[in-house]
């Protein structure tokens, strides 16, 4: 999968550190500007300046709340989709018994194989594209074989009771795959990830600019409010990065499935 983004090719540890940096760095520069010009600013200017920083705050909140609402609904739909394709390739398998008799062993070896190739997939880092593409390419052989099976099975059984239900399943196989695969270049866009640092580092700015109006430092508690957000920032990176960040989707519904086959007579 190409990844065009530039945030993506680098670590989410680096980029929530180089954050953290910037913030501190711009309030410590905002306080001097504010020592600075302390001397030259009135009550009024200090009230204004109270305000901004206020709506500063508030516009952060919001973009904060929005962006992890957005990585938080595209991992949630991953969950989702990881189970769907495990539903529907259940269904399957359970649905080869209605094929003709000579053709259920093949699909049992075939499903057994696809669905060894779907977990190990699943674990595969999304920069790791030649390894992904060779897994891709095998599974869609596998479905290529397990189509070309259905259809011989179809012209040996054409009732819709039977051959027609596995097909239907095998359809819903192939859909869901794709789906899955969907998601996974779903990611929050880079420009929202970009306005939400430049927010965060303003935000830094201003409240060591206010600070330094009133000629108090607050070092302590700006360290603090800054490394509560880079957490919050490397939580939202990391629900967004399927397969490479801390947060993974869970595979054990995939892995109980291909446990299940293995031991199926």
């Amino acid at each position: 999968m190409d990844q065009p983004e530039l945030l993506y090719g680098y670590n989410s540890l680096v980029i929530v550190t180089l954050l953290f940096v910037a913030i501190v760095v711009f309030n410590e520069v905002g306080f001097r500007v504010g020592r600075f010009v302390q001397a030259r600013t009135n009550s009024e200017i200090k009230s204004l300046t109270g305000s901004i920083q206020a709506s500063i705050l508030g516009l952060l909140a919001l973009l904060l709340g929005f962006t992890f609402s957005m990585s938080m609904q595209r991992f949630d739909n991953r969950s989702m989709a990881l189970i769907d394709e495990a539903n529907a390739i259940g269904t399957a398998t359970l649905r080869i018994q209605l094929l003709p008799e000579q053709y259920q062993a093949d699909a049992e070896r075939l499903f057994r194989d696809y669905v060894g190739l779907r977990v190990d997939i699943g674990q595969i880092d999304l920069t790791k594209t030649a390894d992904r593409e060779r897994y891709n390419d095998e599974i869609i052989r596998l479905q290529n074989e397990l189509w070309a099976l259905a259809i011989a099975a179809t012209e040996a059984d054409p009732r819709p009771v039977t051959t027609g239900a596995f097909v239907n399943a095998l359809n819903q196989v192939i859909d869901s795959q794709g789906k899955r695969n969907a998601l996974l270049q779903m990611q929050v866009p880079e420009v929202v990830l970009i306005l939400l640092f430049l927010v965060f580092i303003s935000s830094g700015g201003i409240m060591g600019y206010s600070a330094g109006l009133t000629g108090e430092r607050m070092f302590a508690p700006i360290v603090l409010v800054s490394l509560l957000i880079t957490m919050i920032v490397f939580l939202i990176i990391d629900l967004d990065r399927p397969k490479r960040g801390l947060i993974q989707v869970d595979q054990s519904v995939m892995v109980e499935l291909r446990q299940s086959l293995d031991t199926r007579p």
